[in-house]
């Protein structure tokens, strides 16, 4: 099943292009706002998905195009991203050393929204493509091969960076958490309907060029593992996000008025905009075109950034 919120918050079942307001089905869980009437939801599934597909069946049909497309999951707990979770195309030999950072949930945005580019000195601002996944029961100290009945579903998600902010070595949460850095959705599938999430491919366009291109059978620690090293370290709970992680050769910078595009096999193309008032600029680059223009090389590793060209800060 595709669930979406859309509009003002109301909850829907994506049928092809239509979408059908199932909140009526769901009016009695608990809660104060969409963030924790979703997580509810999907706490007590078993008891909501049958009201969910009746509801659904029977009710009348909207064209998706004809309404506002919101954060599928709009209040996790927590979110947490795996770092340098992928081999890049077999450049790296091995695995990076499991490992992660948290993310503010109030750094989510949705289809159709914008990611708004603060006014910092960062080298250079960047989007990773990933796919995220929604935590479908509370989850701690769980085995490897018990992880993945933990997982409600899956939905895309970009982990928008401000990279390069002083002071050095102490910079992930004022570069990963900012405002609109989140971007998620367009819709949560749930996990029945991906036959296996270690073989998507996943495609991230600026303006329309394709810019990221890669599959997940390339991350280094695979879903299952991910989650059970996360569970030893907190609790996971219903509604809670995990993303995995993005294959780096193909960062770009964005930069005001880009489009970004997000699709990754079955959950739908995520699209929103980025703002920046103060029209930074950057030469159109990859992280792997970069590494090749470079005169020293390192195997599986792609740190070069392209300078920035114009506005504040550049220099």
């Amino acid at each position: 099943m595709k669930l979406l919120y859309f509009d003002d918050f109301k909850l829907g079942v994506l049928k092809n292009d239509a979408v059908v307001d199932v909140s009526a089905a769901v009016k009695d869980i608990p809660h104060t706002g969409p963030g924790d009437l979703m997580n509810g939801l999907i706490e007590h599934w078993d008891s909501y998905k049958p009201r969910l597909e009746e509801a659904a069946a029977r009710g009348g049909e909207v064209p998706v195009s004809s309404v506002r497309i919101r954060p599928p999951v709009p209040g996790p707990r927590t979110i947490d991203c795996m770092a340098v979770n992928y081999l890049e195309d077999g450049t790296r030999n091995t695995p990076a050393p499991i490992n992660a950072f948290q993310k503010s949930p109030s750094a989510i945005i949705g289809h159709g929204d914008t990611m708004v580019l603060p006014d910092v000195p960062a080298t250079i601002f960047e989007g990773e493509a990933e796919i995220a996944v929604v935590i479908g029961r509370k989850c701690s100290h769980v085995s490897e091969a018990e992880a993945m009945s933990y997982i409600f579903g899956y939905m895309n998600f970009v982990d928008g960076s401000a990279r390069g902010l002083p002071p050095p070595g102490n910079v992930f949460f004022q570069m990963k958490s900012r405002d609109t850095f989140a971007p998620i959705g367009p819709y949560l599938v749930t996990a029945d309907e991906i036959k296996d999430p270690l073989k998507l491919q996943i495609r991230l366009w600026n303006n329309g060029v394709l810019m990221q291109n890669f599959n997940t059978d390339d991350m280094g620690h695979n879903i299952g593992k991910c989650i059970a090293w996360l569970s030893t370290i907190h609790t996971l709970h219903p509604g809670d996000i995990v993303a995995t992680g993005t294959n780096h050769r193909g960062l770009n910078p964005f930069m005001d008025r880009d489009t970004i595009e997000l699709e990754t096999e079955g959950l739908g193309r995520l699209k929103f905009d980025v703002k920046d008032d103060l029209k930074r600029g950057w030469a159109r680059k990859t992280r792997l075109q970069m590494h090749e223009e470079a005169q020293e090389k390192t195997p599986g590793m792609y740190p070069d950034v392209t300078p920035q060209l114009s506005g504040r800060y550049a220099k």
